[in-house]
Formats: structure tokens, C-alpha cells, sequence
């Protein structure tokens, strides 16, 4: 089991950025459930927070008074003009960072992404910049810092996570190449935010990946979620690499389709790590691919 000796999280207030997120939702809920105080900081809490306008740390001094710990949990595939990626996933949490270090706020934690590595995708490039910050930081031994990387996130209310549950009831379906090829190790919301409040009260420091315990294709996992419907086998097959191209282009075009350029390109690498770690964190074994539809409806 890892070590978790810090003080009691009911004596601890944490400020966790992107709270109302797909990911911060489940994790919001995960850190009060194990007695932390949560202020919220989004778009939509109270008072809102402008993400693309935080890029200095005297602009987050303000929002870490009586602040513990601090997650970022921020992400958007991409980004817009008014919330640039540069702006919401690299200067404003390193400005974050480095308030953290000014204010005395030793805890935090980056929530980033498996497979970020080896791509050159505005996504995972700024992604990638502010967890290099952070480790920065850490090595100085001015933060103590964690940065947790899941390979694919499934559960109720996630964009993707809709996209696959749509794709599963098909009787006919066409794929990209690359979701038959590459690797995934798909994790349930639940199991990861549950894993990430662990990390958090543990000494833990660097770089965490996590990952269910079945490597499998996205086709492969499509097809689990339809067993698990009761239908049978559907009838697959490959889309040429242009018509993959142009669906993703197509996608571009629309602001909240989880298919897009930047989700072929991360789509076309292995997204794999180690599946001992997220059991070594939980304490138990995570939600296995076969039961993931109904632990998604049990949290709808």
C-alpha cells in the first residue's frame, strides 16, 4: 500500500481548478467523500474564474488564500480564440505553479494525459509544458508536485465516452485504422479520481501514469461495451486513411465533437502504461472493461 501519512484531509481545504469538468466533477466529489474541502474554480463557480486570463502568479496570489493543496484539473482538446490552448493548458497553470511556490502551498497536483509524449499536437504540447514547470519546480524543491497521466477515461458525461456508447449500438461501423491497431488501457472515472485523492495525501512526487488493467484496441473496447448490452457481434470494418482524415478535418468544423484532428493524431499511439499502479493506489482492483457499462450507468 503507499504511503499516505499526511494530516487529516478534514482539516485541509483544496483548490481545484476545473472542477466542472468531465474529470473535476467525479474528482470533486471523491475529495469530499474522503472529507477535503473543495473550492471550486471554473468558469461557472462563484467567483468565476477566467482561465485564459490568469498568466502571472500575482493574478492567482489572490485565489490561494486559506488554500492547502491545489489540483489542476483543467483540459480541453482544443482550444478557441477566446480560451487559447497556450493560455489554459501552459501559461496559466505555470503562472498557477509558481504562485503555489510563492505562497507557501507545497501540494500539487497536474492532472495531464497518457500518451502526450512523441506528439506534436497543440494538446500535447501544452500539456506537456506545464507538467515539465511543475517537475521543474519539484526538482528545486520549491513544490512538491504529482502529475498523473490516465490513458482513456470512461464514465457518465464524458464527451468520448458518449461517442463510444453511441458506436456501440451500431449494427454497422466503419473505424479508423488506428482504432484497431493502437492500444489503450480504458479506466473508469471513479477508479481514477479515487486514485488521484490517494496520490494526493501520499508524499508521493513526479510523474504517476495510470491505466486500466486490459490493453485492448478501441474497436476491441467498443465491442465489450456492445457485449455488455446483450447485442450481438456487429459487423466492422476499416475506413481508408483519406475518409479518417476528412471525418477528422469534419470535426474541426465542430466546437464539441470529441472527433477531431488532434483525437486522430493521439488516437494513432499506444496509450499504455503499467496496470499494477492504479490497483497499487486504489488498494483494490479497478473496474474491469467487461463491467464498465454498468458501473457508467450506476453513476448516471
Amino acid at each position: 500500500m503507499p504511503n499516505t501519512s499526511t494530516s487529516p484531509a478534514s482539516s485541509r481545504t483544496v483548490l481545484l481548478c476545473g472542477a466542472q469538468g468531465f474529470i473535476g466533477r467525479a474528482l470533486a466529489q471523491s475529495l469530499k467523500t474522503q472529507g477535503w474541502c473543495v473550492r471550486s474554480a471554473s468558469r461557472s463557480s462563484q467567483p468565476p474564474l477566467d482561465y485564459a486570463n490568469l498568466r502571472t502568479a500575482s493574478d492567482w496570489l489572490p485565489h490561494l488564500q486559506g488554500i492547502d493543496a491545489v489540483i489542476n484539473a483543467v483540459g480541453h482538446l482544443r482550444g478557441s480564440t477566446q480560451a487559447p490552448l497556450e493560455s489554459i493548458h501552459a501559461q496559466a497553470p505555470m503562472a498557477l505553479f509558481k504562485a503555489c511556490a510563492e505562497s507557501g502551498i507545497r501540494r500539487v497536483m497536474q492532472l495531464s494525459a497518457l500518451g502526450i509524449d512523441g506528439n506534436e499536437t497543440a494538446y500535447a504540447r501544452t500539456k506537456r509544458a506545464a507538467d515539465q514547470h511543475l517537475q521543474a519546480l519539484t526538482a528545486a524543491g520549491q513544490l512538491d508536485g504529482v502529475i498523473v497521466r490516465p490513458s482513456i477515461v470512461l464514465g457518465f458525461g464524458g464527451a468520448s465516452t458518449q461517442l463510444f456508447m453511441r458506436l456501440s449500438q451500431l449494427p454497422v461501423l466503419a473505424l479508423p485504422r488506428p482504432m484497431f491497431e493502437q492500444l489503450i488501457q480504458p479506466l473508469f472515472v471513479g477508479d481514477l479520481t479515487q486514485a488521484m485523492v490517494r496520490l494526493l495525501e501520499s508524499g508521493h512526487t513526479g510523474t504517476v501514469e495510470l491505466g486500466g488493467q486490459q490493453k485492448l484496441s478501441m474497436a476491441a473496447m467498443i465491442a465489450a461495451l456492445r457485449l455488455q448490452r446483450g447485442l450481438r457481434s456487429a459487423l466492422v470494418g476499416t475506413l481508408p486513411d483519406w475518409i479518417s482524415h476528412a471525418s477528422a478535418r469534419l470535426g474541426d468544423a465542430i466546437p464539441v465533437s470529441p472527433w477531431c484532428s488532434a483525437s486522430l493524431v493521439l488516437t494513432s499511439h499506444d496509450n499504455c502504461c503499467n496496470p499494477a499502479l492504479l490497483r497499487t493506489w486504489l488498494g483494490r482492483d479497478p473496474v474491469a472493461i467487461e463491467q464498465m457499462l454498468r458501473h457508467i450507468k450506476a453513476h448516471h
